[in-house]
């Protein structure tokens, strides 16, 4: 259910033909991916020509695919410089994380109970997120993180919020990658996971909720950090699962 974090959506260009539809699709697609996995990073320029070299299309589809991920924040345009991959400030990354307070909260709300097969595959992901950690595999980390995430939000109802939600993820998700190279950080979001998941087995949608809100904070504090903010006290207390028990 979680699929690719970087899953394609339909660009609506101004040529109208089906060919330039298609191909600016696959440069949304790849510059996405090239932006979530950190290939392309914060502020670094995306010059046109070479993504219509690397990809074997013309700079049309290019300039297309550009204006799509403009639109939705991942790439910011100015003139006479041309486009470069967005560059979060503290007060946009407070933002994104409180949109996410608040859609992640109703996706959860809803959940239905999770049957013994989607419970399987959510253990599955969960899993591979474990393993990356376990050899320190960042990047791979990242990406199975994501698809743990979402694999539960897409099973709630609300999908106009969900694709939300993947948006805001693909935002901050280039920020991600150096809190992950600590090793406690790393124990600790497995660890988050695991009381996830137990949840969701007790279909406790209300104790998810509660955990998800302080995975989230943990993420932000340390994503904050780096960028200059102060953590509060209180970043990482786990709520208390008793009622599970």
């Amino acid at each position: 259910m979680g699929g690719d974090p970087t899953a394609a959506h339909p660009v609506a260009t101004g040529s109208g033909t089906p060919e330039v539809s298609r191909a600016a699709n696959r440069v949304v697609s790849e510059l996405e991916r090239m932006i979530v996995t950190g290939e392309l990073l914060p502020g670094q320029p995306i010059r046109q020509e070479l993504m219509a070299e690397r990809l074997g299309v013309s700079r049309l589809p290019v300039r297309e695919g550009l204006r799509q991920l403009t639109s939705e924040g991942l790439v910011k345009h100015q003139h006479n410089v041309g486009y470069t991959v967005a560059r979060l400030d503290q007060s946009e990354f407070d933002q994104i994380y409180l949109m996410r307070a608040a859609l992640e909260r109703e996706v959860l709300a809803v959940l239905p109970r999770f049957d013994d097969a989607a419970l399987d595959e959510i253990s599955r992901l969960r899993d591979l997120v474990e393993d990356a950690a376990d050899t320190a595999d960042i990047l791979e980390m990242r990406l199975r993180n994501q698809e743990f995430h979402f694999a539960v939000f897409e099973r709630s109802p609300l999908s106009l919020v969900v694709a939300e939600l993947r948006r805001l993820w693909n935002l901050a998700m280039p920020y991600h990658a150096a809190y992950l190279y600590d090793a406690e950080v790393r124990a600790r979001v497995c660890a988050e996971h695991d009381d996830m998941v137990d949840a969701l087995a007790a279909g406790d949608n209300e104790l998810l909720i509660e955990l998800m809100n302080v995975h989230r904070k943990g993420g932000e504090t340390s994503t904050g950090v780096m960028l200059g903010k102060n953590p509060p006290d209180s970043a990482h207390r786990r709520p208390d699962r008793s009622r599970t028990r």
